[in-house]
């Protein structure tokens, strides 16, 4: 580790720890909440998800950056994350698919990261002492104005980033695949999704299975969602505390048991909450892609990659579900069911509401980076829509697949 006298970079959490490292990004301060994430790979989809928006990544695997970056690993249009927190960073630019250094690519973005410093104790006195503020500083910075930009930082508690990454526009993406696999295109559903920070790999697990997705704004009403005769409506995953979205949480109440519902982490969260449930702030998270998770529906276990900071209270108020069976919550719209268990600190990871049609997952099915285990959910997930469809509209006539945009904008 570089001593006092040779970083160039510090990094100073909002309880005075300081860890001293070399500054090999943009050459700027950057704040916010300080995480870390598990994965061995997939540094550039996770600077690019959305859901990141609002905090410092650090990474626990040791080398980032040794396969270079590529316009094919982007989650959005953007880096999310503020900074990258790293062990030992790479510039290479050699591998196959590679477009550009990682630090090259950082810069010319315009964000901080710092190398050379102890992420194992980094990370080990989040664990101890919780996820909170903090920031990546030049070294010429004085220690006593770094703590004032910590402090003027906002808490992520109350926090709503969902209007910080909401398209400002409805966008169509059309059909990619027929479902099932093979059948024409026009044998698929369409998906108004609210849009609060949605991943590219999710859009396009989706339309390969015959959806076409309308992206809504975070702060559409209901007649603008019902607008364009929907099959089902999706929540996205995105930042934030999913308890300062109360807007959003009243309109998809004015969904529920007219539409299916379905949700993927932070929308899995507001699900929850539309029905009456209520969540809770997680001590540091979970961020990473090794996370075991048992499905009850089938008994199996999966590896899933996850990322948020919240988690869905048990029907008693509990923040861990002991046992591993299916446990049931009393909702505002009848009874939900416990689909998905966390098998690392036995959170709520994904239900299924009993008497109108909707379902979660508070994990990441399209992984992006990581294992492709729950990657079936999206089987699942459309030939459920496509089901009540067929239920709801014994006659409907095929439904045509408009032209739209390859990718969302933000």
């Amino acid at each position: 580790m570089p001593s006092n006298t040779d970083a160039s970079a510090y990094v100073l959490l909002e309880d005075g720890t300081r860890l001293d490292g070399l500054a090999c990004g943009a050459d700027a301060p950057a704040v916010g909440e300080i995480v870390f994430t598990t994965s061995m790979s997939g540094y550039q989809e996770a600077l690019s998800d959305p859901s990141y928006a609002g905090q410092l990544l650090t990474f626990t695997y040791p080398h980032i950056g040794n396969y270079g970056v590529s316009a094919e690993a982007m989650e959005s249009d953007r880096i999310h994350a503020r900074a990258a927190i790293i062990r030992e960073a790479v510039n290479r630019e050699d591998a196959p698919g590679a477009e550009g250094g990682f630090l090259d690519w950082l810069t010319d973005c315009g964000i901080p990261a710092i190398t050379d410093l102890d992420t194992r104790a980094l990370v080990r006195h989040i664990r101890d002492a919780g996820a909170m503020r903090g920031g990546v500083f030049p070294a010429a910075m004085d220690e006593s104005d770094a703590g004032a930009m910590i402090e003027r930082e906002p808490s992520m508690v109350g926090r709503d980033l969902a209007r910080e990454v909401t398209p400002g526009e409805v966008i169509v993406l059309p059909a990619t695949g027929g479902w099932p696999p093979g059948q024409p295109l026009s044998n698929g559903v369409a998906i108004a999704m609210i849009d609060t920070g949605v991943k590219l790999s999710i859009l396009r697990n989706l339309r390969a299975r015959g959806a076409t997705v309308e992206l809504h704004p975070c702060t559409a009403g209901v007649d603008e969602l019902l607008s364009g005769a929907p099959d089902a409506i999706f929540l996205a995953n995105g930042p934030g505390d999913p308890g300062a979205l109360d807007y959003l949480v009243r309109t998809v109440r004015d969904l529920v048991g007219k539409l299916p519902v379905y949700g993927i982490c932070l929308g899995h969260q507001i699900l929850c909450q539309a029905v009456g449930l209520h969540t809770y702030k997680l001590p540091f998270g979970h961020h990473g892609a090794n996370h075991p998770v048992k499905d009850l529906t089938t008994g199996r276990v999966e590896i899933t990659s996850q990322n948020h900071g919240f988690a869905v209270l048990g029907p008693g108020g509990e923040e861990k579900i002991l046992g591993d069976e299916p446990v049931r919550w009393e909702t505002d719209f009848g009874g939900a069911e416990l689909t998905h268990i966390n098998l690392y600190d036995r959170t709520v990871e994904g239900l299924a509401l009993l008497d109108v049609p909707g379902a979660t997952v508070q994990y990441h099915p399209e992984a992006g980076p990581g294992p492709h285990d729950a990657l079936h959910l999206f089987d699942r997930f459309v030939a459920e829509i496509r089901a009540s469809r067929l239920e709801a509209k014994p006659e409907a006539e095929p439904r045509s697949q408009d032209a739209g945009l390859d990718a969302p904008r933000r």
